[in-house]
């Protein structure tokens, strides 16, 4: 059974692989905020346990079995987020050092039951897909509202950051999942989008928050 400090691990690397499933074990240093050293001896333990691939001076890989317990990871940690919204009225900004503790309790009925008391849910509060009970993740190819022309009607329905402070932005702006927005202009000059929605008929939205709020076509 993974320790907590090993299940953080996993759910770093999987976090961090790119499209080829590899990480860099620098990019895992800084993520975790650990020194190098530390890191190379977990990940020799995370090896002899058969989660991870790793050879010195290449970067490593999650094996099938390392892939799955960090999905699991993330879905007691995703299913606890909606949770603390849905049933307990915790604003999604609240919710993520919360579910950072409660994701680590080993008692997998209290997450089943946690995901039959809210009917199954597909997603968290920030859009993000919830793994099944194997692991599985159904990613959806959403596109970044910085990828829109004028002219699009879209709905939000995902965010790729969710810090606190990313949140409570949004939340200074009455910004929220199903929001529906029409892009009025784009500026050449900085890709500042002119955007309108609900109670704001002129937003002035940056292309760095742009490229964290994922939609479809409205």
């Amino acid at each position: 059974m993974a320790s907590p400090t090993v299940e953080n691990y996993l759910k770093a690397l999987y976090t961090l692989a790119d499209e080829s499933g590899e990480i860099n074990l620098s990019d895992l240093s800084v993520h975790l905020g650990v020194s190098k050293p530390t890191v190379n001896s977990m990940v020799k333990t995370l090896k002899q346990e058969g989660w991870v691939k790793y050879e010195k001076y290449k970067p490593l890989k999650l094996t099938e079995k390392g892939r799955k317990a960090a999905a699991l990871v993330i879905r007691k940690h995703r299913l606890t987020e909606m949770f603390l919204v849905e049933k307990m009225g915790f604003g999604w900004e609240e919710v993520h050092e919360i579910a950072e503790q409660i994701e680590h309790i080993k008692a997998p009925a209290f997450f089943d039951r946690m995901d039959k008391l809210m009917d199954f849910p597909k997603v968290d509060p920030h859009g993000s897909p919830i793994p099944d009970e194997e692991g599985n993740i159904i990613d959806r190819n959403y596109k970044k509202l910085s990828e829109c022309q004028a002219g699009d009607e879209v709905r939000l329905v995902a965010l790729n950051h969710s810090s606190k402070e990313f949140l409570e932005f949004l939340d200074s702006r009455e910004i929220s999942l199903k929001l529906e927005l029409e892009v009025k202009s784009i500026e050449s000059f900085d890709n500042s989008m002119l955007v309108s929605y609900h109670k704001h008929p002129s937003e002035t939205l940056s292309q760095k928050v742009c490229e964290r709020l994922l939609v479809e076509k409205a």
